[in-house]
Formats: C-alpha cells, sequence, structure tokens
C-alpha cells in the first residue's frame, strides 16, 4: 500500500512507537496522594458498614478570574489552592466527633515536624477542648506502617519543636505512645481499630 505520492505505508505498532514515560513530580501533594486514597476508601468503607461518617474536607480555592460566556454561565479560568485553615479529616463515630491530619513520610526512624503546621496544632488544641478526639495519622512509607498518634502526645513534640529542641519524632517514641493501624485490605486502613484502643485509654484517663 502506497500514499499518493508514492511513498511506501508502514504501519505502526505498539513495539515500534516510542515509549512515553511520565516521571512523577515529587511534591508534598503527591507524597500525601497514596495514603489520602486509603483513607478514602477506608471512610467510603465505614460508611456503607454503617460504622462511622467522616469525610476529607475540601482544599479552599481562590477564585481570580471568571469569564461569562452566556449570562447564565460562569466559567473560572483562574484560581488558585489557598492552604487548608484546620486538618484533613473530620467526622462522627460513636458518638465522637472526631478530627484528625493524615501525613506520610519517606523516613524510616523518625517523622519530621516540619510536616505540621501550626494551625493545625491549633485546631486540633481548639477541638479537643470542646470534647472532640484529635489526632494524626502518619504513615512511614519505607516501613509500611502507619500509626494513630494521639494529640495529646504531638502537642507535647510540637512544644518541644517551637522551643527549637526537637526537629523530629522519633519512631520508638511512635509505637509507644501511638496505635499500629491494620492494614488488611476491607477496610484499607482500619483507623477505628486503633481509635477504639485510643478512646480505651482515653476515657480511662479522664476519669
Amino acid at each position: 500500500m502506497h500514499y499518493p505520492n508514492g511513498k511506501k505505508y508502514t504501519a505502526h505498532t505498539s513495539s515500534s512507537l516510542p515509549l512515553k514515560v511520565n516521571q512523577p513530580v515529587s511534591t508534598f501533594a503527591n507524597r500525601g496522594m497514596n495514603l489520602e486514597k486509603l483513607l478514602n476508601l477506608s471512610n467510603q468503607w465505614y460508611l456503607d458498614h454503617h460504622m462511622a461518617v467522616v469525610y476529607k474536607k475540601p482544599t479552599p480555592i481562590q477564585v481570580v478570574k471568571v469569564d461569562y460566556p452566556k449570562r447564565s454561565q460562569a466559567k473560572i479560568t483562574e484560581a488558585y489552592y489557598r492552604q487548608a485553615s484546620t486538618t484533613d479529616y473530620n467526622g462522627v463515630y460513636k458518638s465522637y466527633y472526631i478530627d484528625f491530619e493524615a501525613k506520610q513520610t519517606n523516613l524510616k526512624t523518625r517523622f519530621s515536624l516540619n510536616n505540621f503546621h501550626p494551625h493545625q496544632i491549633r485546631h486540633m488544641g481548639r477541638c479537643q477542648k470542646q470534647g472532640g478526639i484529635t489526632f494524626a495519622i502518619l504513615h512511614f512509607t519505607p516501613l509500611g506502617e502507619t500509626y494513630l498518634y494521639p494529640y495529646d502526645s504531638l502537642k507535647e513534640d510540637w512544644s518541644a519543636f517551637e522551643d527549637h529542641q526537637v526537629a523530629s519524632i522519633p519512631l520508638k517514641k511512635i509505637q509507644k505512645e501511638g496505635y499500629l493501624i491494620p492494614s488488611c485490605g476491607f477496610p484499607a486502613l482500619d483507623y477505628l481499630s486503633a481509635l477504639d484502643q485510643y478512646l480505651q485509654s482515653f476515657n480511662h484517663n479522664s476519669k
């Protein structure tokens, strides 16, 4: 088979086409995507099984420019993500209001406190003062381990961080004061089982 100009047609197969590989961009958002996806799947599983109602908070957006191609329509043409003012997730479990931040790290022996922001720590403290249950979910990617870390422990670490005494939380401290979250498939991350253990300790210490 030939083209009209006489040039022979060559069929392109998958082996003859160059492979295009997209290299992932290393950003805080991308690094957190895997953990976020697991938590979202877990939350949907909890919701479907009537165990808890927990949702991911939407990231606020600053709209800069809006076009109106039609009178009845508005099209956002320029917008930016703003820094979230609170934490990642909130909801209700066993009549408790729960509020937590989810973070992950590529380190093996410690968790950098630079991953947190002052407004997140303040928000968790305010929620806990009103009777809510607040904590952080910390995932160590190289170890494949995820922990529920209570706010009281995080607050202690943060105070030391602000005083320039520490820069990170040792894994051993997280293992001692936190609760290992099972990764059992259904749900993807069963953090409610770890939360049950924390609630037992929390209620015992509150008496």
